[in-house]
């Protein structure tokens, strides 16, 4: 028998990576420690790939993974002064629905193909965090400027 529905509703796409890259357990020094995140997406579609560590900065690599458009809010509990959107150009491939590969998403006019971005390329940081709108298998960078 086969199970109803797409493999966006099943979870596939967080199920293999949680086999992929399983979490791997630190002792703790104490028994009631906080949960911590440094980072939350609000749309289940957007993966965040990667999140480098840089001088005072943190790029995070994010892309599309259901093959539709969607805006996405980006939340940090990183303290960040300042957001870039720039666009990630190199190709990845998703496993699954004919390996399609991820495209980057349509260069804004704040972009260049080497990841620089342009005086205007800021994002506003807000509330919930950074609003980032995605097309289907697009991938952006964000680079964040933390605060000291």
């Amino acid at each position: 028998s086969s199970a109803a529905g797409s493999f966006q509703e099943a979870g596939m796409i967080q199920q293999a990576y949680n086999l992929n890259f399983p979490l791997h357990l630190v002792p703790a020094s104490c028994a009631q420690c906080p949960a911590w995140s440094a980072f939350s997406v609000s749309s289940p579609a957007i993966v965040l790939q990667t999140a480098k560590d840089r001088s005072e900065a943190v790029v995070v690599w994010l892309y599309e993974a259901h093959g539709n458009t969607v805006s996405a809010w980006l939340q940090t509990s990183l303290s960040v002064k300042e957001a870039m959107l720039r666009v990630h150009a190199e190709g990845l491939v998703v496993p699954g629905d004919g390996d399609q590969s991820l495209q980057p998403c349509a260069l804004p006019p704040s972009c260049d193909l080497v990841e620089h971005p342009a005086a205007q390329g800021h994002l506003p940081l807000e509330q919930r965090g950074l609003r980032l709108s995605f097309t289907a298998f697009c991938v952006l960078s964000v680079l964040l400027v933390q605060s000291r």
